[in-house]
């Protein structure tokens, strides 16, 4: 007689967890050997238990949520095949979800016997890819989420000296436009020309906007 392939749930909702036990016991060839409410209890369990075959994932969690579970199972135990459970069909989702490990990508809205069809090509395969999730990648060949490469566009739209204008906006020294200036080597009415452009360019409308609209994006991370 074959053993069951072991099997890791890991969802904060504990009537849906309860249920998705009980339908994983009764697939034939499957066991729930570990339940836990997020990440950060699937890792305290994994310190005294074995790892499991597949460890099915909620994205949505508090504490550690599905996306860094993942990223730390396929860094502290690559052997253990993640499949990502989602009410989130959007193709941002997915994208993080297989940028970060997933091997698998399956809604909480699929019928029972799509689980047990994801499993077994989990464990068939090393992979579970739908025809959606095919066209999402073909979509999207750089993995990247939709905040991501808007984050890229605005960057590319803004040229290198107004960004040295807007890293000096947001310097914790407070920079006056004037001192900015300075700084920057160039007349007051140069850099009152950076702020109209940026300005006009995102619709931003003072200064305190122009360090929301860095934070926003992200743009503080970058280099000028």
């Amino acid at each position: 007689m074959n053993m069951a392939h072991s099997v890791a749930l890991v969802d904060d909702h504990h009537l849906v967890r309860n249920g998705l036990v009980a339908t994983v016991n009764a697939l034939g060839g499957y066991e729930v050997t570990i339940q836990a409410g997020h990440g950060g209890e699937l890792m305290a369990a994994l310190t005294t238990l074995p790892p499991p075959d597949i460890a099915i994932v909620d994205l949505n969690m508090p504490v550690m949520d599905g996306y860094e579970t993942i990223a730390w199972l396929r860094k502290e135990h690559p052997g253990v095949l993640p499949l990502a459970l989602t009410f989130d069909a959007r193709d941002d989702a997915l994208v993080k979800a297989v940028r970060a490990g997933a091997r698998g990508f399956l809604l909480k809205s699929a019928p029972y016997e799509v689980l047990k069809s994801a499993m077994d090509s989990l464990m068939l395969t090393g992979y579970y890819y739908t025809e959606a999730t095919h066209d999402t990648m073909q979509r999207n060949p750089g993995l990247t989420t939709h905040a991501e490469r808007e984050r890229e566009r605005i960057r590319n739209s803004i040229t290198p000296r107004e960004m040295e204008f807007l890293l000096l906006v947001c310097d914790p020294e407070e920079h006056t436009y004037e001192q900015i200036a300075a700084v920057m080597g160039v007349h007051r009415r140069t850099v009152d020309n950076y702020r109209i452009a940026l300005f006009e360019k995102f619709d931003i409308k003072s200064k305190t906007g122009l360090v929301l609209f860095a934070l926003r994006w992200g743009l503080l991370t970058l280099p000028s």
